[in-house]
């Protein structure tokens, strides 16, 4: 699974860095996690605001910082997603 936060290094951006790094490893998933803090690269997700979660290439929050189980719900439904598409296949 693919875990980015977007934004340019801001306060707000590492605090969701942060918490989205203890939600991977409060859900148990695997979950490869970056920051992404070029403008070029995060204009792709035309977000009104950051910082921004993006799982799997969905934009799950934008310009808020959600709590650590929010997150978590969000990281254990992208892998049933992954679960299934894999058996779909």
């Amino acid at each position: 699974m693919e875990v980015k936060v977007l934004g340019m290094g801001c306060d707000r951006c590492k605090q969701l860095y942060a918490a989205t790094k203890t939600a991977i490893a409060q859900s148990g998933v695997e979950a490869i996690l970056t920051k992404v803090e070029k403008v070029e690269e995060i204009k792709v997700y035309k977000l009104m605001a950051t910082p921004a979660l993006v799982i799997n290439e969905k934009v799950r929050s934008a310009g808020r910082i959600p709590e650590a189980r929010e997150i978590v719900g969000w990281l254990t439904t992208a892998a049933m997603e992954e679960e299934e598409s894999a058996k779909e296949a």
